[in-house]
């Protein structure tokens, strides 16, 4: 397990990150979100020695990440940054040897990872020659050719149509289910509500949010209830107390707090009969929105 414990971090009088503390289990994948300046950036650079931090302590398996154990970490930044003239696969067996892997395994895990993203007929492709989407899977590849024990990825998505978006997952997930702590940063929340298992949420330099999809969600369910009564649901509409969002027949969703909704439950029994009624599950969107309204950015860093 990955974990950061009590992690600070100032850039000048500015206070970029606070008590910054959460897990990133083994076989899971979490994904990081907060918007431009939350701290994702500092955090995981801090995480990856690129930063130092101020206070606090980073571990794997209980122990501090030093620069040893870093060298088993896969890395893939917002940032391209390879080498736009080189072959792809050149460039991807390059980076493996680089990890000490003999040239053979290097090429051969190369070739598997380009033909796995969609990329073995461009395998003799410059970087510079490939669409941004194309550049960004060949990312995703250098960071996992040498078969990481650890992957950290910052907006691995970005770029990418459905298609190429769901070939990544794939990868990532298969890395995941070897063991290995994934951490990930997206924009794209409906990717990142799909995919991961747990969820970090950070705003303002701190952690708002962290477990796993469905302890947040039931812990931010908020007021929203679906109805589904026998007979006509009309009625629910002149209940004090509740906000009726959507009315088909017999089926209503609506808002009020937990004590007016129960007994909206016992009109519906006492008039003819209920289907279901539940509290809806709120979309990731949902929570983020209702945890980051109005925090501040801390890092310009980060917001580039």
């Amino acid at each position: 397990m990955l974990s950061l414990r009590g992690v600070h971090k100032s850039f000048g009088a500015h206070r970029a990150l606070r008590d910054v503390s959460f897990d990133v289990a083994r076989g899971r994948l979490t994904g990081f979100v907060g918007g431009n300046g939350a701290g994702k950036t500092t955090t995981m650079r801090i995480v990856l020695g690129v930063l130092s931090s101020d206070g606090g302590d980073v571990t794997l398996d209980g122990a501090p990440v030093t620069g040893d154990s870093l060298r088993s970490f896969g890395y893939m930044p917002e940032e391209r940054g390879l080498y736009p003239k080189m072959e792809i696969s050149e460039q991807l067996a390059y980076l493996a040897r680089l990890h000490g892997i003999d040239k053979a395994a290097a090429t051969k895990r190369a070739d598997d990872l380009l033909d796995r993203l969609g990329l073995a007929e461009r395998r003799k492709s410059r970087l510079e020659e490939l669409s941004l989407g194309n550049q960004q899977r060949v990312q995703v590849a250098a960071a996992l050719v040498h078969d990481p024990d650890v992957l950290i990825m910052d907006e691995p998505f970005s770029g990418l149509d459905p298609l190429a978006v769901d070939e990544v997952v794939t990868v990532i997930a298969e890395h995941a289910a070897r063991g290995i702590p994934v951490l990930f940063s997206s924009h794209q929340l409906d990717v990142v509500e799909r995919l991961c298992d747990d969820l970090v949420i950070i705003a303002g330099g701190e952690i708002r949010a962290a477990g796993s999809r469905e302890e947040l969600r039931a812990a931010h369910h908020g007021d929203r209830y679906e109805l589904e009564t026998t007979t006509d649901a009309g009625w629910v509409r002149a209940v004090p107390g509740v906000v009726v969002d959507e009315l088909a027949a017999g089926t209503v969703v609506f808002r009020s707090d937990k004590a007016t909704a129960e007994g909206v439950l016992r009109t519906a029994v006492g008039h003819g009969g209920v289907n279901a009624f539940r509290p809806l599950q709120p979309t990731l969107g949902e929570i983020f929105r209702e945890i980051v309204v109005d925090s501040p950015t801390t890092n310009e860093e980060d917001a580039a």
